[in-house]
């Protein structure tokens, strides 16, 4: 009876094997995913033990293309992982064919126990058949026990990119539920009524506006059929396809199949330049790329389709090649493989689904990680840098002055009485006011300045290479901007002031003493009478 062992790392093959040596067993092993795919087509194997991470194919990657032939879809595959134990990679796992998980370091009796299982029951196919189906529905009951964890961290990842917090949502929420209690005390009251109506219409449009942003359209939806239980893939939006073939004839066939799409358009090139030409001119949602050119092959086209930059995917089609090709091209960046021997208009209209769902995720994901990279140096409010921003900034700075002998500046400033403007006014004129005063310290600032938003109503700007003169000067401006600006909630005017403290680097041994300092000059600020700019060595350099 023969086992396969799969793991890059010569140790741990070893170590499997100690454990797994018995009589009538016959342990072979592979140390890669090509090199295992390999003895697949010479052995019958009872039981495949798969090492995950792998460094040319990982685990993932060698079941999925186990599951996609008849021959091999039906071992059964454990993963032996150091992996997380998090529940999405285990789920993955599961999705790409495995019937179990081995976490590293390995506990020999659990190894033992777990593969004698699977040993007892090769041979014993209804049996093995059984297994396999309580299994699947297992997994299926594990998944939706999941699936409202999973779409509320999805919801995460969606109000995330489309910029949106969770309390961006629970406020316009509260507030209208608060407006529908109100108005049921007060429904003898014709203007406080007419009042409540306003700004429910006020939180209903915010709802709306964070709904709009956080909407996905799907390429396609399974459309079942009664008949056989199965489904069929109908488009609902228009898909734009580019043949890349010698053969004009192939690509008649490829319209012929999907004839029945008409949201489906298909343009062919029978070359390499000529299809880099019009991918560059025009847009495509896929390529369908024939393996075998004159130019060369699929390997070829997805080595020049990296170095151009191309993002659109590709889907290789030959009638030449095996599942070491297709483990290859995908590796490259291939989305997907098809043999010409299996197309009809259900795997493509298959294949085209996968694709392009695969892509809209991929984005999403590269959307998700972007928009998050940004919300870790960037407050959201003020779109100014954030308080973790200015801390790493202002240490840098610092060392920089103090190896080049110059001087620089820490200003902090301050909102004077703000929380009687959230009390009086409300936090979303309180936001609206920060947003401002943001958009007038970045109009200030020079573009080798840092402003950031340093906490609550406090913003700080790091200033390299600055003279104290111009400094004054330059904050007394800004500090008569702020008291001249007019804000405005429920036609009621009202304004603002700022209190302004100053440190110099001269005067601090490191950043977090001219920090002490610029929050030190910002308490003398507001200790002798707001609305104002002290720096930490003199007293007082403007009045009201």
């Amino acid at each position: 009876m023969n086992i396969l062992i799969v793991d890059d790392k010569p140790a741990n093959l070893l170590a499997l094997r100690k454990i797994l040596t018995k009589p009538g067993l016959n342990i072979i092993e592979a140390s890669s995913g090509n090199e295992a795919l390999a003895l697949l087509l010479e052995h019958d194997f009872a039981l495949i033990l798969l090492d995950v991470q792998m460094p040319d194919m990982d685990g993932f990657e060698v079941a999925e293309i186990m599951r996609g032939n008849e021959e091999t879809k039906n071992i059964p595959i454990i993963f032996v992982t150091a992996i997380s134990k998090e529940q999405k990679y285990i789920f993955e796992g599961y999705d790409k064919g495995a019937v179990d998980y081995l976490f590293k370091p390995l506990d020999p009796d659990i190894l033992q126990s777990k593969v004698n299982v699977f040993l007892e029951l090769h041979g014993q196919k209804d049996a093995l058949k059984k297994t396999n189906t309580d299994l699947k529905k297992a997994n299926e009951r594990i998944l939706e026990q999941q699936e409202a964890l999973i779409e509320e961290e999805r919801l995460k990842v969606l109000l995330q990119m489309a910029g949106a917090k969770a309390q961006e949502l629970n406020q316009p929420l509260s507030s209208l539920l608060e407006d529908i209690e109100l108005m049921g005390r007060v429904d003898d009251n014709p203007e406080k009524t007419v009042e409540c109506i306003k700004r429910m219409k006020v939180s209903g449009k915010k709802v709306s506006d964070i709904a709009k942003k956080i909407n996905t359209m799907h390429y396609s939806d399974p459309i079942p059929l009664d008949y056989d239980g199965t489904a069929v893939v109908s488009f609902d939006r228009e898909i734009s396809i580019l043949v890349v073939d010698d053969s004009e004839d192939v690509f008649e066939g490829f319209k012929a199949f999907l004839k029945d799409q008409d949201l489906i358009t298909f343009s062919w090139a029978g070359n390499f330049n000529d299809s880099f030409a019009m991918l560059e001119q025009e847009r495509f949602d896929l390529v369908f790329l024939d393996h075998i050119l004159n130019e060369g092959t699929s390997i070829d086209y997805l080595r020049a389709v990296e170095t151009e930059g191309i993002e659109t995917p590709i889907i290789v089609v030959t009638g030449h090649g095996d599942e070491m090709l297709a483990s290859k091209v995908i590796q490259m960046g291939a989305y997907d493989y098809l043999p010409k021997s299996r197309i009809n208009s259900e795997s493509l209209a298959r294949v085209i689904n996968n694709t392009l769902e695969r892509y809209r995720l991929r984005n999403d994901v590269k959307r998700a990680q972007s928009k998050m990279a940004e919300m870790s140096t960037v407050d959201e409010l003020t779109k100014l840098h954030n308080r973790r921003y200015f801390i790493d900034a202002l240490e840098g700075e610092f060392e920089r002055a103090n190896r080049y002998d110059t001087e620089m500046a820490l200003v902090i400033l301050d909102l004077d009485n703000f929380k009687k403007i959230n009390d009086t006014y409300g936090h979303p004129t309180g936001d609206k006011v920060l947003s401002c005063i943001g958009r007038i310290l970045k109009q200030l600032v020079r573009r080798s300045d840092l402003a950031c938003r340093y906490g609550g109503e406090e913003f700080a700007v790091v200033l390299p290479n600055v003279s104290k003169e111009s400094i004054y000067t330059a904050y007394e401006r800004f500090r008569e901007t702020v008291s001249k600006q007019s804000f405005e909630h429920e036609s009621k005017q009202f304004h603002v002031t700022v209190s302004i403290g100053i440190a110099f680097s001269n005067d601090a041994e490191s950043s977090d003493d001219l920090l002490s300092h610029a929050d030190q000059a910002l308490y003398q600020a507001k200790e002798s009478g707001r609305n104002r700019i002290v720096d930490y060595k003199a007293d007082n350099k403007s009045g009201d």
